[in-house]
């Protein structure tokens, strides 16, 4: 019986997680570049279950296989799939199409991301939209001089028809190497390459890969299997009222 209230616990706690997780997709539908956080769930623990022969024909018990005992959230996954490319005013907005990140640093030192909102700061710095530097493929900061930016597919910058500069992309051929670090940022275990990336496009802005009617759904599946655990732990918790309580009459 306890086993049983365990259970449908774990199942309330990871039902509050994947919700959390959820909601976090939800809130990033109209950020640029963002990747949807993926959820799955793994058996907490197991342990084995008999029972003895209905006949009593042997003194060892028969074993009928394994018994779950609760759920837990497996290691959160990204998908990395390239979302929605759509087209803007700004001649500092890019995307990228294919794969590859861009080169970025901030404060914790140098993350990849697929947002590609960026500007030009005082300094003449190439910056996100957050102020972190945008890097070329040496892991250097890039300055814009003033006057009319082009960028051609290859991230070669030219300023009034002049080259001046390139904007990095990072690219990483094991991807399951990437772990998110920041609301949009990653980081790598893996050196990343500096070919086999996609194409920059300027004035074009990746849309998050986010799916608003799936989450939608998860969203109603995972409020059910909540409130199904919730009432599994009420049923558990009385029962075991009713036992002590018999328990305690017939002592």
């Amino acid at each position: 019986m306890i086993k049983g209230l365990y259970s449908a616990a774990s199942a309330m706690i990871t039902g509050v997680y994947r919700q959390q997780a959820v909601a976090h997709d939800i809130a990033n539908i109209d950020t640029p570049g963002f990747k949807q956080i993926l959820t799955s769930l793994k058996d907490f623990d197991t342990t084995y279950a008999y029972t003895q022969t209905t006949d009593n024909s042997s003194s060892s018990p028969f074993y009928l296989g394994e018994l779950g005992l609760g759920v837990e959230a497996a290691p959160e996954t990204t998908d990395f799939s390239q979302g929605e490319l759509k087209t803007t005013d700004s001649p500092l907005d890019f995307a990228i199409e294919g794969d590859g990140f861009f080169i970025i640093q901030t404060a914790n030192g140098v993350r990849y991301t697929r947002d590609g909102r960026f500007s030009r700061d005082a300094s003449g710095h190439l910056v996100t939209v957050d102020g972190n530097l945008v890097l070329n493929s040496s892991n250097q900061p890039i300055t814009l001089p003033e006057g009319e930016v082009n960028v051609s597919t290859d991230g070669t910058i030219y300023i009034e028809g002049t080259e001046s500069g390139t904007i990095g992309l990072a690219y990483f051929e094991d991807i399951t190497t990437m772990t998110r670090d920041g609301e949009n940022t990653f980081t790598s275990t893996a050196t990343p390459a500096t070919t086999g990336g996609g194409l920059i496009l300027q004035n074009t802005l990746e849309q998050s890969n986010v799916d608003s009617a799936k989450l939608m759904t998860q969203m109603i599946e995972i409020s059910r299997s909540y409130q199904a655990a919730q009432q599994m732990v009420q049923n558990q918790d009385e029962l075991l009222g009713r036992t002590i309580s018999t328990l305690g009459k017939t002592s």
